[in-house]
């Protein structure tokens, strides 16, 4: 299959200058990354609700509470309108991420700042709050219910937090609404309607009814019936042949894209380059993904990069343990890359399935490898004979890196593929 997207441009090709995450490797970045190296999971019991002995989901990667933390844009009665957990971690996640870069949104630069942070889940807990105290107690609900489950809040209130005054749009494609906001922001920045993006998604979905439905439809870990329920560490088992779904977790991960110009005139350092990117749609089923289109999203970010396929030194992938999605993705490097797959790491093994915000945190855990030439290990990984590749899973393994491919995929049929350059 030819990849028919026009090539991106040195000259058009935005850089990333800033980035944080929160994930249940812990609220430091530098924490997180050496916790990634280690092999070490974040995926414990689940204790966010309580869960009868029937609930079907027992374990998942949680967050660790950030309320003892200063907050001085969420002081208590501001926390008492914002009760769904997105909003606090958001800001934090984008607070960090500006510090990180050192870029001060000042009132000059404001109406060329677009924000394209995002969420896939939203604030659904505030709405089931409201449901039941208006079920149990005759009670209206709170005047923010709304505004907290309403999808774009998320946006809007790092708007307001930040003041950045350019475009603001909610992409919201699942599981892929991470990456999808990074690429969203890169063509914002193409078609010169800003000069920076704040990008990125958080997702707090350890949520009864969430994580229930998402049993339902066989798509959490389950062990084998009639097999005793493991250590929760050992659940999330990305192309492994013993798979069993995936564990759903929660966190944040923002990325701020540039233009190369705004980025040297500012003094800003680049930390990596969106070399090429590309989205496609399924149009097939609501949650299987299609083999062709997956592959095409691939080959196109590829292209777009003006590369070849063999020069990509590194793979992170999509990769969420489920039996499907796995062999698809497989199958469709194996398409694009023939016999020669690069090292693939599957970080979902370490920090399970943040929703929309995985591929954020995923895409930053690319960049810290690219620019220290190592890749974490995928833990629990055992060869499936029926997938063509083999992931780095013994421990961190030395990976010198030019470029690298992030894969995101999302119920729909939502596809984002992109390929990152090192700079640094």
């Amino acid at each position: 299959m030819v990849a028919s997207k026009q090539k991106i441009t040195t000259k058009t090709r935005p850089v990333i200058v800033g980035f944080d995450a929160i994930s249940p490797l812990g609220l430091d970045l530098d924490q997180q990354w050496q916790t990634a190296l280690a092999g070490k999971s974040g995926i414990g019991p689940l204790t966010r609700f309580e869960t009868p002995d029937n609930f079907p989901v027992k374990i998942a990667g949680q967050v660790a509470d950030i309320d003892h933390l200063p907050y001085p844009y969420l002081k208590p009665r501001e926390q008492a309108k914002w009760t769904s957990p997105i909003f606090k971690y958001a800001l934090l996640n984008v607070q960090r991420a500006l510090g990180h870069s050192g870029l001060e949104i000042t009132p000059a630069i404001a109406p060329r700042v677009a924000v394209t942070y995002s969420t896939a889940i939203g604030g659904l807990d505030a709405v089931l709050a409201a449901d039941r105290r208006l079920i149990a107690d005759g009670k209206l609900p709170h005047p923010f219910a709304n505004p907290n489950a309403c999808i774009n809040m998320v946006g809007g209130k790092v708007s307001i937090f930040t003041g950045a005054t350019g475009p603001i749009s909610a992409t919201i494609t699942a599981c892929a609404t991470g990456l999808t906001s990074l690429l969203v922001g890169a063509m914002l920045i193409a078609q010169d309607q800003a000069d920076v993006a704040i990008c990125g998604a958080v997702d707090f979905a350890l949520v009864e009814p969430i994580v229930a439905g998402f049993a339902t439809m066989n798509a959490t870990y389950a062990p084998k019936e009639g097999d005793p329920h493991g250590p929760p560490e050992a659940a999330s088992r990305p192309f492994s042949v013993n798979r069993r779904g995936f564990v759903i977790s929660e966190g944040a991960g923002c990325l701020l894209l540039a233009s190369r110009a705004f980025a040297q005139t500012h003094g800003l350092t680049p930390q990596a380059e969106l070399a090429g990117w590309s989205m496609t749609s399924d149009a097939y089923h609501f949650v299987a993904p299609n083999l062709d289109t997956v592959q095409r999203c691939i080959a196109e970010s590829i292209a777009a990069a003006g590369i070849a396929p063999a020069d990509i030194d590194a793979i992170n992938a999509h990769a969420a343990s489920t039996r499907i999605g796995d062999k698809v993705e497989s199958d469709a490097l194996c398409r694009v890359f023939g016999s020669r797959i690069p090292p693939v790491t599957a970080n979902k093994s370490l920090i399970g399935h943040a929703m929309g915000a995985s591929s954020a945190i995923e895409t930053i855990i690319t960049i810290k490898g690219m620019q220290h030439d190592i890749l974490p290990p995928t833990r629990n990984y055992q060869p499936d004979p029926d997938l063509n590749l083999d992931c780095v899973s013994a421990q961190a393994t030395a990976c010198p890196q030019e470029f690298a491919l992030k894969n995101a995929f999302g119920f729909g049929g939502c596809n984002a593929c992109a390929v990152f350059r090192r700079t640094v």
